[in-house]
């Protein structure tokens, strides 16, 4: 059993990760840290619980550190960071230099020595940990997942791109209020309402995308090729993003091998069995009205993204389209960062 930890403990995402944790059969928590008006206290006392599920016994009674590394425990191996920009800037470093520490920041995600991970769609890109050990002195080392739009979207796009030549994707998003902390969209913005702007999300989306489905080599990576635009909006659902999807490629299609090539897409986390691994990263479903944040967004336990009304565009040569969903607290952040501890634990610990 390893000892892990959560950094900003007392947040949406914090909590997701201790809702994910809860009963895993190879990780332990045995330390939480958020910050100093928290610190101190039992978690239960400092936490005001946002999901569904109530909160695990397990955790109820450890006291809440400060979020420093000499307030952690000596016996915790994995740190998972569910900090704000500003404060895993300056905290995460700290804390890798002892801990190894999957973040779920945006901060840190496309620094050359960072390795950017979906452990379907990049798993040899963890070979960068070597180099951020070297070229920073540390004993241990940060881990990132990316964009909780581009999580989704990558793991639909990898079958597609692996299979074909991609000349060009178009997306548009429809992202959960949850994206943006419990208080980050006030009511009265979101109801009756949808938000055409979200800060700096068509820029994640668009550069993670492409440097996920990108080549490692010696220097570095190098980003996929095809061109991306996207928009971005918020909509009035709490937990679920969704995208619509425009595909061209550079050669005739046929419908139903996309379709083969999206469902039965495996990767590294299914041959291993990881225990947060979805049996099918990407369901494909047939019916005309779905996907559906509400009905779909928990599917595999909120792992798996759902696909559905692939068809021909036939307003361009040798497209398609598609609509996505997938959990973008759980796939699209905590999920994803405690899938890269999985195959860390696995295959490099």
């Amino acid at each position: 059993m390893v000892n892990v930890g959560v950094l900003g403990a007392t947040g949406m995402v914090g909590q997701r990760f201790i809702q994910l944790l809860d009963k895993h059969p190879d990780f332990e928590i045995t330390a939480l840290a958020a910050s100093s008006r928290s610190a101190g206290k039992k978690y239960e006392d400092a936490t005001t619980w946002y999901l569904d599920d109530a909160m695990s016994d397990s955790v109820k009674d450890i006291i809440v550190s400060e979020t420093e590394p000499s307030s952690v425990g000596n016996d915790v191996e994995i740190l998972f960071s569910a900090l704000p920009n500003g404060h895993a800037a300056i905290v995460e470093p700290k804390f890798a230099e002892k801990f190894v520490v999957a973040s779920n920041a945006s901060v840190m995600r496309i620094e050359k020595d960072v390795p950017l991970v979906v452990p379907e769609v990049n798993p040899e890109f963890l070979d960068i940990i070597d180099v951020q050990q070297k070229n920073r002195g540390w004993d241990g080392f940060i881990v990132t997942n990316p964009n909780c739009c581009a999580i989704p979207l990558s793991l639909t796009l990898k079958p597609i791109y692996d299979n074909y030549d991609i000349n060009r994707v178009y997306v548009s998003t429809m992202q959960a209020v949850s994206g943006a902390g419990y208080n980050g969209v006030p009511s009265m913005a979101i109801v009756d309402n949808l938000v055409p702007y979200i800060a700096e999300e068509e820029e994640k989306l668009e550069e993670e995308t492409l440097h996920l489905l990108g080549n490692l080599n010696d220097l570095g990576v190098t980003p996929a090729k095809f061109g991306l635009t996207t928009s971005c909006h918020r909509v009035a659902v709490i937990d679920g993003h969704t995208e619509a999807v425009f595909v061209e490629l550079d050669q005739d299609i046929d419908i139903d091998d996309i379709k083969k090539n999206i469902a039965n897409f495996k990767s590294v986390p299914q041959e291993l069995d990881l225990y947060s691994a979805p049996k099918n990263p990407v369901i494909v479903r047939e019916e005309d009205n779905r996907p559906q944040p509400r009905m779909d967004r928990n599917a595999d336990g909120g792992m798996a993204v759902t696909v559905g009304r692939i068809r021909k565009d036939s307003a361009f040569d040798n497209s398609f389209k598609y609509v996505l969903m997938g959990h973008n607290t759980v796939r699209g952040a905590a999920g994803t960062s405690i899938l890269n501890a999985e195959l860390i634990n696995k295959t490099i610990l």
